[in-house]
């Protein structure tokens, strides 16, 4: 019989396992959560217990389960032009105020299935429309980064994208795909993605970007994982590049190699 309890010592050992793995800090609350999204995983080995899934995990012979599990953990709410503002800086003072002809490059850090992504990627060919641009999207976790390279939504997730950008960089479905819409070949196209993990240096060859999105994740971190993720992320901006995170989060204590221009919205000198 499978035990969908979990004990202090065993939660305690998630608890340890996802931070090092990912940088999260589980809190006690959120046990309720483990046990909700992991369980299936235990009926699926035929487990007795959240610690024989633990040593499952360990053994280091399930790298695929690892992820699975990974995955079922860190899978975070997004949706499109989530927090206006930066699309608005983004349109309003960096692109505006460039001159420069190189490829306009931006890096949706934590992107999730896609929607910050692809909501950059409407506010570029709006802005840039006959200038080269490209996206790079990343994120731990594969299942959502399968999500995000289909480009391929429930209309219930509109809600934020301005109408006429609906009309001009989305397909809505028919027939079988009623109720769906597909962001246009030609934003996907420019939209690359990679699973990278922020915990470590960054080696998949994305290059450097003039803007850098890391919002809505370093809530889950603890200042030395946040100081490692920024420390990790800023080679790859460019010198008067941007970096810009959360509206409920702070790069004050966090690291000194970039500067405040407005709230939330970093430059490296």
């Amino acid at each position: 019989m499978i035990e969908t309890t979990i004990t202090n010592q065993e939660f305690g050992l998630f608890q340890r396992l996802i931070y090092k793995i990912a940088g999260i800090s589980l809190s006690d609350a959120k046990k309720v959560l483990l046990v909700g999204r992991l369980t299936r995983r235990l009926s699926q080995y035929e487990l007795a217990s959240f610690g024989d899934y633990y040593r499952m995990l360990a053994s280091g012979n399930y790298p695929e389960e690892v992820q699975t599990m990974v995955d079922l953990l860190t899978t975070n709410e997004t949706y499109f032009f989530r927090e206006p503002k930066h699309f608005d800086f983004l349109r309003n003072e960096v692109i505006a105020k460039r001159t420069s002809p190189a490829t306009f490059r931006v890096w949706s850090a934590a992107s999730s299935s896609g929607e910050e992504a692809y909501s950059i990627a409407m506010t570029l060919a709006e802005a840039l429309p006959n200038k080269p641009w490209e996206i790079v999207g990343s994120d731990i976790s594969t299942k959502v980064l399968a999500k995000a390279v289909s480009g391929h939504y429930s209309l219930a997730r509109t809600e934020g994208i301005p109408p006429g950008h609906m009309q001009k960089y989305c397909l809505k479905g028919i027939r079988s795909h009623a109720g769906t819409f597909l962001i246009r070949p030609e934003l996907r196209q420019k939209t690359s993605f990679f699973q990278i993990n922020l915990m470590h240096p960054v080696e998949a060859d994305i290059g450097e970007f003039d803007v850098i999105f890391l919002r809505n994740v370093m809530i889950y971190f603890d200042p030395e994982t946040k100081a490692k993720v920024v420390h990790n992320l800023l080679p790859r901006l460019k010198a008067g590049g941007y970096l810009i995170i959360g509206h409920s989060e702070t790069l004050n204590g966090i690291t000194d190699r970039v500067v405040s221009v407005h709230p939330t919205i970093y430059r490296k000198p």
